[in-house]
């Protein structure tokens, strides 16, 4: 796969210094920075002889401003960009990884192949990561970190945090107080009001001195000059200080200075500013008004004007919405959030805030259900932007006495984890929540909903494992608790689990799904039974309907944001459409499929949607694009242990592999498919499809005896599913292995079945191996036919014949060779097929006699006798006039006549058998 992966061109990449539009995402800056030239010039010097630099210093001494504004300066020298990744909002360590991910704009893997895919896709990037706020996750962001600085030679990292990452090779700049100047500019920056006097002016600089240049302290003391004099501020810092960090303290001095500001600041709060500041502490990442109401009013605050003054006082940031409802989300910096929530835990409320945070994000979360019917996009921009507060709500609930409302979280927050990659992570959770619940309410419609949930994640993550059969206990539970609504979800989904077992009641069971779906209005569970029934007919090669099943479900799947579901469908109507040999349509379609899965930024979707786009541009010829839409699906997988489970990724890669000679790569690739299980995965254990494709890669390789026995297995079990498409190519690889004789029969029997089920692209071939098995057994005339039709075939379709496939081309050049090959080329596709079928001479005849006719001759005799005479009968069988004389030849010999007229009393007086 290595090989594969060092040629792509990968999209996007900067070619030199002439670039002038450069990638990054760096984040607005909400106040003007100040100050720190100096510094800057000292982290730029730094950071060229660094390939890890780590800004450290307690909190609120500038870190992330400082780091900001050097980034700011970079962005003009990294190819690939600079990367601002801010890990406030991030709880658990083992998300690190997924978080840089996704703030990269790349794939997150799952479990713990994170960091080590992270790094297979940056492996070649040159770029600036600057990772902010890691002190919280220190162990995790060190090992994430000293990955990439392995593993990806042009990257550096700029990190912020309270202590050193501790990596090999980091440098550690501490961050300094700001000199006497610059604090005395960032205050007057932030304050109400100026200093008009000198003595103000003073007090300004006593100010500064005292609070020993933190910035945060700074802005902190700034923000009261609209309530006092910057003489008061001194004098009351004089005074607080004094108590606050004197004696024996295990923190740093600057830290106790900081501390001591929050203090002081604290406590100039008034008695509802105190209580309100507090109790935000238990919130992450920010919240709306309407939350901050919720959770922090009762005991008669009123939260609106004293979460106005703690904006004013630099306590709170308010950030504006710049799309949808323009919702102010209100945040504390860190920093301040710690020392809020160690006020709220000294004053006893931490348990009934946190109540009152679960009954608040537990209201949005329900409260958002309506928007799964009708626009999928609108609720996971909601829950994702919540989803900090979500998590932490659902740990607190779910560690009660009483887990009631942290299971009905972990219910509803289901969709999230199927489609936005966090799986395992909702598995854990889901899994949790189910145990819970398997004690006390075994059988309710809050157990179903969870074990529906759980059955909905495993879908995309682990689809034959244990957790998949929830569904079906679900929907049992769900019809007998009187909710159809979750019955007919986990209706659909035990339907899926029926897949390579029972597709005759997986259709059943989701049409009958839908037929109920539709008459209660259930419109999703209507259209996802239609996908599932779409998928059943696209395995068994009614390819029509399939598309028109899949193509009504579509319709309403995009409608409504469903881009999971409406991607799968979409990916399998390009495959249809190309098996039926329509493959601009499966180009069109797999392009679709790719666009509505990217904004899931999910491996499972976008992977399975790029797999399908890049088997179709190979089928089309165009193996640069099959390579570019592969390529960021291979730096996911490309060295990983085991391949996450992403439908179709093994069989486009093993397509490219195979197209450019490497067998060898191909079977690795078919191989590893099993992987993403676990444990000692077979070549029992890959898919049908894959393992037809391993048994044409062994036996390219030459390894013929483990070809027979791969092939031998995919046959048997292609026959017990009932799939003629691969009962097809399996025939096909047989023949392959076979003798001769035995390959033709083969051959014509893996074409009946593709002409039968109108597989019009595998049709070319089995035409072009009976091509190469014409002109082995000394018929060139047949094989340049069959040879010409199949090429306006496939200039017909868009199909170029791969340079693997046909071994053993006619030898042309002689005139009756060249207008045999122009007849073919007369031909369309149908008319191929029925002359290659009429050719068949594998049959043992007698030398004379009715029984001896080849079915060409016979096809001849029965024109002959209609009267056509024989450039008539060349035209209609796509022969030269002397063939149809050699024919005649041969069956006046065989019947012992002499002429046409003798050759009609025959026929009149005799039954052909």
């Amino acid at each position: 796969m290595a090989d594969l992966r060092h040629a792509y061109e990968v999209r996007g990449r900067r070619t030199g210094p002439a670039s002038t539009t450069y990638a990054h995402n760096l984040p607005a800056e909400l106040t003007s920075f100040v100050g720190r030239q100096a510094e800057l010039r000292s982290v730029a010097v730094a950071l060229t002889g660094a390939r890890c630099l780590t800004l450290t210093g307690p909190g609120g001494c500038g870190k992330t401003r400082l780091a900001k504004r050097t980034a700011e300066r970079q962005v003009d020298f990294w190819r690939d960009g600079v990367w601002w990744i801010d890990l406030s909002r991030e709880t658990d360590p083992a998300i690190v990884a997924r978080h840089i991910a996704s703030g990269l704009g790349v794939l997150p893997a799952p479990g713990t192949d994170a960091t080590p895919a992270l790094a297979r896709q940056l492996h070649d990037r040159h770029l600036l990561l600057v990772l902010d706020n890691c002190e919280h996750l220190l162990p995790a962001v060190a090992e994430v970190v000293s990955e990439l600085l392995r593993r990806c030679p042009h990257l550096t990292v700029l990190a912020t945090g309270r202590e050193p990452l501790g990596v090999l090779g980091e440098v550690v700049w501490r961050v300094p107080p700001m000199d006497a100047g610059d604090a005395v500019t960032l205050f007057a920056e932030r304050c109400a009001r100026g200093a008009a006097t000198p003595a103000a002016a003073s007090a300004v600089d006593q100010i500064c001195a005292r609070l020993d240049g933190i910035p945060l302290a700074i802005e902190l003391a700034s923000a009261w000059t609209g309530t006092l004099s910057p003489y008061e501020i001194v004098t009351e810092l004089d005074d607080r200080f004094g108590l606050l960090i004197a004696g024996p303290r295990a923190a740093p001095p600057r830290q106790r200075t900081l501390e001591a500001s929050m203090a002081w600041s604290h406590d100039l709060l008034e008695a509802d500013e105190r209580l309100l500041f507090r109790r935000l502490g238990v919130f992450q990442a920010g919240f709306t008004l309407a939350a901050a109401q919720n959770v922090c009013g009762f005991d008669g605050i009123a939260v609106l004007p004293a979460l106005r003054r703690l904006v004013d006082k630099s306590l709170l940031v308010a950030l504006v919405a710049e799309t949808g409802e323009g919702v102010t989300r209100y945040r504390m910096l860190e920093t301040v959030r710690h020392y809020a929530l160690g006020r709220l835990t000294s004053s006893g409320e931490l348990s009934a805030v946190q109540d009152r945070h679960l009954t608040t994000y537990l209201a949005i979360a329900e409260g958002a259900a309506p928007l799964l019917d009708t626009d999928k996009d609108a609720w996971r921009a909601l829950i994702h932007a919540e989803y900090p507060n979500l998590r932490t709500a659902l740990e607190w609930g779910l560690s009660l006495d009483d887990p009631h409302k942290g299971r009905r979280l972990a219910a509803a927050l289901a969709w999230l984890w199927h489609l936005e990659g966090r799986r395992h992570e909702g598995l854990s959770l889901l899994r949790l929540a189910a145990d819970r619940g398997s004690g006390l309410d075994e059988h309710s419609a809050l157990q179903a909903r969870v074990l529906t949930g759980l059955a909905l994640v495993a879908d995309t993550t682990h689809p034959f494992g244990d957790d998949f059969d929830a569904a079906n206990a679900a929907r049992d539970m769900a019809r007998a608790c009187g909710d159809p609504r979750t019955a007919r979800l986990a209706g659909v989904l035990g339907a899926i689990g029926l897949f390579g077992h029972d597709l005759d009641g997986m259709r059943a069971q989701a049409l009958d799904i839908r037929a109920e779906a539709s008459a209660a209005g259930d419109a999703f569970a209507a259209d996802a039974a239609g996908a599932v029934a779409g998928l059943v007919a696209h395995s068994l090669d009614e390819h029509q309907e399939a598309i028109t099943l899949l193509e009504t479900a579509v319709t309403g799947l995009v409608r409504r944001g469903d881009r999971g579901i409406a991607a799968m469908a979409l990916g399998l109507m390009a495959l249809s459409n190309a098996h039926l040999g329509r493959l601009r349509q499966a180009g069109d379609l797999a392009a679709q499929a790719v666009d509505v899965a990217h904004p899931l930024a999910d491996y499972h979707r976008v992977g399975t949607a790029r797999s399908v786009l890049a088997f179709v541009r190979g089928l089309q010829g165009r193996p640069a694009e099959a390579r570019e839409a592969l390529d960021p699906i291979v730096r996911l997988v490309d060295r990983a242990p085991a391949q996450p489970f992403i439908p179709r990724l093994a069989l486009a890669i093993g397509q490219i592999h195979l197209g450019d000679g490497r067998p060898d790569l191909a079977i690795e690739s078919y191989r590893r498919e099993a992987s993403w299980s676990g444990g000692d995965a077979s070549d029992e254990d890959l898919a049908l499809e894959t393992r037809i494709a391993l048994v044409a890669a062994l036996r390219a390789a030459g390894d013929l005896a483990a070809a027979e026995r791969s092939c031998s297995g995919a046959l048997e079990l292609a026959r017990t599913q009932g799939m003629p498409r691969l009962i097809a190519a399996a025939l096909e690889q047989q023949a392959f292995l076979a003798d001769p004789d035995r390959a033709v029969l083969l051959h014509h029997e893996a074409l009946a079945l593709r002409a039968e089920h109108g597989l019009r692209l595998a049709c070319l071939d089995s035409l072009d191996a009976l091509v190469s098995l014409a002109a082995q057994r000394g018929s060139p005339l047949q094989a340049a036919r069959l040879l010409g039709a199949c090429d306006r075939a496939r200039d017909d379709l868009g199909c170029p014949r791969p340079d693997h496939t046909l071994h053993t081309e006619p030898a042309l050049g002689a005139p009756e060779y060249d207008d045999a090959l122009a007849e073919g080329r007369l031909m369309d596709l149908d008319e191929a097929i029925a002359y290659a079928r009429r050719a068949r001479t594998t049959r043992r005849r007698p030398a004379s006699g009715w029984a001896s006719l080849t079915p060409a001759e016979r096809e001849v005799v029965q024109l002959a006798v209609d009267g056509l005479t024989n450039p008539e009968i060349g035209k209609r069988l796509f022969m030269s006039r002397s063939t149809v004389k050699t024919h005649l030849a041969h069956v006046y010999a065989k019947l012992g006549v002499a002429n046409r007229t003798e050759l009609a009393t025959s026929v009149a007086s005799t039954v052909p058998d």
